[in-house]
């Protein structure tokens, strides 16, 4: 045999087991580092939406805009009867029965029209009072 000495590879590091708290580094309990503005789906991290604790800075809460991304902040709809202070809908005002009514004269949904859900159920009532003595149609033909 020859002088050299054999070489040993070197052993692998024994794993330790993860600490079950968060490291201050911005690590989660294990795993790789979180991104700076990604949300991985699960929780935390930061939100890409405005809302409170954001930046303030150029492009609202949450850094500046991306690309040609528009942020679109629909208006709330409120319910024209509670502003109103409508305490009865009366089926016999078809003229104010008819913005609630499609085209081919189905009811409109909440979500279109914003109509709270007590004045909803009373609109649907009026509605149908009125479809019955002939002051609104049924359908309307194709």
């Amino acid at each position: 045999m020859s002088d050299q000495p054999t070489q040993v590879p070197p052993a692998a590091p024994e794993a330790t087991p993860a600490p079950s708290t968060p490291r201050a580094e911005g690590h989660s309990g294990g795993g790789a580092p979180r991104r700076e503005g990604f949300s991985g789906g699960g929780g935390g991290g930061q939100r890409r939406e405005g809302g409170p604790g954001g930046t303030g800075g150029p492009g609202g809460p949450g850094g500046p805009r991306r690309g040609g991304k528009r942020q679109f902040f629909r208006k709330k709809k409120v319910c024209r009867f509670c502003v109103e202070r409508v305490d009865f809908i009366d089926y016999k005002k078809v003229e104010m029965l008819q913005p609630f009514l499609q085209e081919r004269g189905k009811i409109l949904p909440r979500r279109m029209t914003g109509t709270c859900s007590r004045h909803q159920r009373w609109l649907g009532e009026a509605i149908k009072r009125a479809r019955n003595i002939a002051l609104l149609p049924f359908a309307t033909e194709l």
